[in-house]
């Protein structure tokens, strides 16, 4: 799968994942993929909500080594 946004978030703690994920899928049009990296554990339940309560799509989350790894389709 096509990347077409990468956005380092490991280290910052909530909310700044979500706010920087914000400004990041700003950047991007209709169909784009925003991959997220973050070590904050409440990133998966606030990813979760964020997608749903925007429209994005949450295509997948991953986890290794203690980061957690979003795919998320801009709509």
């Amino acid at each position: 799968m096509k990347v077409d946004k990468f956005l380092d978030a490991k280290s910052l703690a909530c909310p700044m994942p979500i706010v920087r994920a914000k400004k990041a899928i700003q950047e991007l049009e209709e169909g784009q993929i925003l991959e997220v990296h973050t070590t904050d554990k409440g990133s998966k339940n606030d990813f979760a909500a964020w997608t749903k309560s925007t429209g994005h799509e949450l295509i997948e989350v991953t986890e290794e080594n203690d980061v957690i790894q979003f795919l998320i389709k801009k709509h």
